[in-house]
C-alpha cells in the first residue's frame, strides 16, 4: 500500500516514532484524524422556528441565530456543487490517494455488476480511493468516483458499501452533476437579485425615514439567502430521491439487499448538519430526511432479496481490507487496542502484523505474515505485503520471489508489478533491464500516470543506452509530477532522437503542446 500525492508514492504511515526502528524513523507520516460526528438533536431547529414564531421577548436573537443556522446550511450546499464541479486532480490531491492492490480490485468487484446494471459499464469509469478517514462518497463528473477510505472502514459489511456506490452510480446516471452545476448559479442570481432588492430598499428607508420600508429592505436582504437556500435544499433532495430509487433499481437487478443502503443512510440521518467541525463530509452533501429513508425502507423490504446476507468469502476479503487500511494509516498503539492477542481472526493477525513491521522490525513481522500465507498461500496481497516490507528494509533481493508470487497471482495488479521493477532494478549493476521494462511496459498499460514507474523505465533505457525512449520516460515522469518545464526540456531532447511523426515522436509532441 502506498499514499499517493502529486505524482509521489510514500508510505500512508502515521508510526509510533518512539518505538520505530531507526531504519524507519524518516518515513513521512500522516496527521490524526478528527473525531468522527457527532449526533445531534434533528428537531432543534424545528423548535427554534416555533419559539421565533412565539414572538417572545427573545426573538430578536433567536431570529439571528435562525438566519445564521441558514446561512450555514446554504453555504454547504454551496459548497456541495462546488464540490462537484471540481477536476479530478484538485479533488483528489489535497489528501492523496491510496494506492492498494487489495483495496482497489475489492472496491472494483462492488462496482463491476452495479455499474453494468446501471448501463454506465462501457464509460470506464475509475473509482479512486482518498486518504481521509472520514465516511464520504462523491462524484465529481461522468468518469470519475470518489470513495473516502474512511467509508471503507466504517461499513460492516461490503452490502453497506456497496449500496452507496449504487446511489453515486445512480448520480452518474442521471446526469445529477451538470444539472446542479447549472441549477446553483441559478439559485445564485436570485439571492443576488434579491439582495440589491433589500439594499435598495434599506437606502431608500434610511434616506426617506422610513422604518417600515427599512424593516421590509431587512427582511428581503436576510431572506434571500434563506429563498436560495430552500430552493437549493428542494433540488438536492430531488436528485437525492432519484439516486435511491436508482440504487434500489441495480440493487434488485444485481440481486443484492438494499439494507445496507438503509442502515448507512439512518446512521448518517442521526448526525449533526449544524457543525461543519465534526460532520462526515457525507452528510453535508447527502441531505437524508427521515420521511426519504422510511419510504426507500418500505419498497426496499419488498424485495426478495432485502434478507439475503453477503457471502463469507467477500465479507473475509472486506474485513481484511478494514484491517489493513486501519493498520497503516494508524498508531501501533491504536491498532493493537482495536485487534487485541484475544482476537485470532484472519483480520485481526493482519493488522497486528503490519503494525509490528510498523514498531518493531521486518525480524518481527516475518513469523506472522509467513503464518498467514500458511494457512493462504494463493493470497496474491500477502505476498504483496511481504515483499514489500522486505524491500522498504534495504532487502530487494529477499523482496523479489514474494513480489513475482504477487504479480503471478494477479497479473493486473499494475502497481505491484511496478514494485517488482523496483526490486529488480535495486540489485547489484541494477539488475537485467530487458527484464525491467518488460514489467513496467505491461505496468503502465494500466498504471499510465505512475511517475515512479516512468522513472524507472527511464532508467532502464538509460542503461541500454536508449536516450531518446529514456528522456521520453523522463518526460512523462515530470509531467505527472508536476513538473511540466522539466517535462518539456526531457520531451524536446527525446524528439532529437527519436523518429519523426513515429508514435513516441508523437507522445514528446503532445507534452510539448500542453498548456495548463
Amino acid at each position: 500500500m502506498t499514499l499517493e500525492k502529486n505524482g509521489h508514492q510514500f508510505s500512508p504511515i502515521s508510526a509510533d516514532l518512539k518505538n520505530m526502528p531507526a531504519d524507519r524513523k524518516n518515513k513521512k507520516t500522516l496527521p490524526v484524524q478528527p473525531p468522527l460526528a457527532t449526533k445531534a438533536n434533528p428537531d432543534d431547529e424545528t423548535a427554534m422556528l416555533k419559539n421565533i414564531r412565539s414572538r417572545n421577548t427573545s426573538s430578536d436573537f433567536l431570529k439571528s441565530q435562525f438566519i445564521k443556522r441558514r446561512l450555514n446550511n446554504l453555504a454547504i450546499l454551496i459548497m456541495a456543487c462546488l464540490l462537484a464541479a471540481l477536476p479530478f486532480a484538485k479533488a483528489a490531491n489535497a489528501a492523496g490517494l491510496i494506492r492498494d492492490a487489495e483495496a482497489e480490485n475489492l472496491i472494483r468487484d462492488y462496482s463491476i455488476p452495479i455499474l453494468q446494471a446501471a448501463g454506465l459499464s462501457s464509460q470506464n469509469i475509475s473509482i479512486h480511493i482518498i486518504n481521509d478517514k472520514n465516511f464520504n462518497a462523491f462524484v465529481v463528473d461522468g468518469r470519475n468516483m470518489f470513495i473516502n477510505m474512511g467509508a471503507i472502514m466504517q461499513s460492516k459489511t461490503p452490502n453497506q458499501l456497496i449500496g452507496v456506490m449504487a446511489h453515486e452510480a445512480g448520480h452518474i446516471a442521471g446526469g445529477h452533476l451538470s444539472r446542479l452545476r447549472a441549477h446553483a448559479a441559478k439559485a445564485q442570481t436570485l439571492d443576488l437579485m434579491l439582495k440589491i432588492l433589500g439594499g435598495a430598499m434599506l437606502i431608500a428607508g434610511g434616506a426617506g425615514g422610513g422604518k417600515d420600508l427599512g424593516k421590509a429592505g431587512q427582511g428581503i436582504f436576510a431572506g434571500s439567502s434563506y429563498q436560495t437556500y430552500r430552493s437549493m435544499n428542494q433540488y438536492r433532495q430531488t436528485e437525492e430521491y432519484a439516486a435511491d430509487q436508482a440504487a434500489f433499481v441495480y440493487l434488485t437487478r444485481t440481486k443484492q439487499s438494499a439494507r445496507g443502503m438503509i442502515e448507512t443512510f439512518e446512521y448518517f440521518a442521526s448526525q449533526a448538519i449544524g457543525s461543519l467541525k465534526y460532520s462526515d463530509p457525507y452528510v453535508l452533501s447527502h441531505p437524508l430526511p427521515r420521511a426519504r429513508i422510511n419510504q426507500l425502507r418500505e419498497k426496499a423490504e419488498r424485495s426478495p432479496y432485502f434478507n439475503k446476507k453477503d457471502p463469507p468469502a467477500l465479507q473475509l476479503r472486506h474485513d481484511m481490507v478494514r484491517a489493513k487500511l486501519v493498520a497503516f494509516t494508524s498508531q501501533a498503539g491504536y491498532v493493537y487496542n482495536r485487534f487485541p492477542n484475544s482476537d485470532q481472526s484472519r483480520p485481526a493477525r493482519y493488522a497486528r502484523a503490519i503494525a509490528t513491521f510498523r514498531s518493531t522490525g521486518i525480524k518481527a513481522f516475518l513469523p506472522k505474515v509467513n503464518k498467514l500465507l500458511a494457512e493462504d498461500p494463493n493470497n496474491p496481497y500477502l505476498h504483496e505485503l511481504k515483499g514489500q516490507f522486505l524491500l522498504e528494509s534495504g532487502n530487494a533481493k529477499a523482496a523479489i520471489p514474494s513480489l513475482k508470487k504477487s504479480v503471478n497471482l494477479d497479473p493486473r495488479a499494475a502497481i505491484i508489478r511496478i514494485m517488482l521493477a523496483q526490486a529488480i532494478s535495486q540489485q547489484p549493476g541494477g539488475g537485467n533491464p530487458d527484464v525491467i521494462i518488460n514489467h513496467l511496459k505491461k505496468a503502465l498499460v494500466r498504471e499510465k500516470r505512475s511517475a515512479i514507474g516512468y522513472r524507472l523505465l527511464a532508467n532502464a533505457y538509460g542503461r541500454k543506452r536508449m536516450i531518446g525512449e529514456a528522456s521520453l520516460a523522463s518526460a512523462h515522469a515530470y509531467f505527472f509530477e508536476g513538473k511540466l518545464q522539466d517535462a518539456k526540456m526531457q520531451a524536446k531532447r527525446a524528439q532529437n532522437r527519436l523518429k519523426k511523426n513515429s508514435p513516441k515522436w508523437i507522445q514528446a509532441n503532445d507534452i510539448l503542446s500542453f498548456r495548463r
